[in-house]
């Protein structure tokens, strides 16, 4: 039989991935299109400008295409992933009504407010890009948990009227609902035209997109967690049950269907506060770069590799956005001297990344009563082996990063696998389709250093920093 192939979508919050795949999880074409900056046209408000997310993904799409060697028309099946916790409104047509609201904004922090009668529905991301690929109106449930109204036992729409008006909607302002790896409806016959592709390709769902992330990282395991390294930094185990009022992690929808992410408390804006320092220092960091024939990054992680552990006592607290329920709190380093440099600076946000996660995975892991064997890293701060070391060092684990482009976009590929047919199940695709790339171990000596400073430095900074920035945020917000 000829060659088959999976193309799977990661709309993201800085950019579309897309990848082809074969059958077995062999990486064939990759495309990709950076997002637009957000815009906050005032305070709290965040908002993707124009069509940016559909613009993105249909450019990503285009490009991957173009570099696709193989038959487009051996193409069966097309897996959907998007940015979690945004809000889309939309009017009569389906037409946006109102820029895509970001996760960043203070509005999703609270139920929607029905303020503009030319909103005709409310949905998600997912709903949205599903639309515009499909013309269906259809989400998946995976992709609809804070402020939506869904039964966890049908993975549909609550019956109650009540719990639907709780979240300032009705009925006719929803989507229809569908599982992971089920059909959203088959590619649009123009777009199909357009890209090159047969008809009737189908759409496939999958889930928010860091149950997806952990889907494609091929955590299934008891002692296995994934962290996944992106804009918004978080770490998620895969559970069969939902755990009411857990204190110190997100019990979310699985990208398997009646299963459940357990999520940590995250880091927001986390590797975006890479990006902010790279800008900081700007053109001089591109022309050290090209002098030595590198990317930014690679240079900046050769540096970092210079700087002893624990950045000489420069420690970096990582609240660039603040939490809307502590929003006092603002990022900052402290511990400045003359040994320090701008590559000290760097690690040490490295540094404080690996401290934060280690903290509230370590939280999440005391409420539940369980430990680790090892950690999976994805996304993009994972192809940073300095990162990377370093949460080994810190962890005292084995690290495994997974290979390839995009851990979402092979998620996607693998809940399109279940709707065609391909795998048993998840798992079973997951365990043929996902490969680790490199494993990081331990340095003892580094743990043993890390471990004394997490808990007698760095556990300690935030109950001093918080009462002076309590103090700072009403003077200048």
């Amino acid at each position: 039989m000829s060659a088959q192939y999976i193309m799977g979508i990661d709309s993201g919050s800085q950019s579309t991935k897309v990848v082809i795949f074969d059958l077995e999880g062999n990486e064939m074409a990759y495309g990709s299109c950076a997002l637009r900056e957000t815009l906050s046209p005032e305070p709290d408000v965040v908002i993707h400008p124009d069509d940016d997310l559909w613009d993105s993904l249909y450019e990503a799409v285009q490009q991957c295409l173009d570099n696709f060697e193989g038959d487009k028309s051996a193409i069966i099946g097309i897996g959907l992933c998007t940015i979690r916790c945004c809000r889309v409104l939309l009017d009569k047509n389906g037409e946006l009504a109102y820029p895509v609201i970001s996760w960043m904004d203070a509005r999703m922090s609270k139920p929607y407010e029905h303020k503009d009668d030319e909103v005709r529905y409310v949905t998600t991301t997912s709903g949205y890009l599903g639309l515009r690929l499909t013309g269906e109106y259809n989400d998946t449930a995976a992709n609809c948990e804070v402020f939506w109204p869904v039964d966890r036992e049908t993975l549909d729409w609550s019956t109650d009227d009540e719990d639907i008006r709780a979240q300032g909607l009705t009925r006719d302002m929803l989507f229809n609902l569908v599982k992971p790896g089920e059909k959203l409806g088959v590619l649009r016959g123009d777009l199909a035209s357009e890209l090159g592709l047969n008809e009737e390709i189908p759409v496939v769902a999958t889930a928010n997109d860091k149950a997806v992330e952990a889907l494609g990282s091929g955590i299934n395991e008891e002692r296995s967690i994934m962290i996944s390294l992106g804009t918004f930094i978080s770490s998620m185990l895969i559970r069969d049950q939902y755990v009411e009022n857990a204190q110190n992690f997100f019990p979310t929808f699985a990208s398997i269907p009646f299963k459940y992410a357990y999520e940590s408390n995250g880091i927001r804006r986390g590797l975006w506060t890479v990006s902010w320092f790279k800008s900081l220092i700007g053109e001089e960091l591109t022309t050290e770069a090209n002098k030595k024939g590198v990317s930014e990054e690679a240079f900046l992680n050769e540096k970092a590799k210079e700087v002893p552990v624990g950045s000489d006592g420069l420690f970096t607290i990582l609240d660039w956005l603040a939490s809307p329920d502590q929003p006092y709190r603002k990022g900052m380093m402290i511990g400045f001297d003359q040994r320090h440099t701008r590559y000290h600076m760097y690690r040490s946000i490295l540094e404080a990344i690996a401290f934060n996660m280690k903290n509230n995975i370590d939280d999440m892991l005391e409420e539940m009563k369980i430990g680790l064997d090892e950690l999976v890293v994805i996304g993009g701060g994972s192809k940073s082996d300095v990162m990377v070391q370093i949460l080994a060092d810190l962890f005292g684990l084995p690290v495994h990063r997974r290979a390839g482009s995009s851990s979402a976009c092979i998620g996607a590929a693998i809940c399109t696998t279940q709707y065609l047919g391909v795998y048993h199940d998840f798992e079973s695709a997951a365990q043929e389709m996902v490969e680790t790339e490199t494993t990081f171990t331990p340095n003892d000596a580094n743990h043993e250093f890390y471990t004394k400073v997490n808990e007698e430095v760095v556990k300690h900074i935030r109950p001093h920093t918080d009462e002076i920035n309590k103090r700072i945020y009403p003077l200048f917000n």
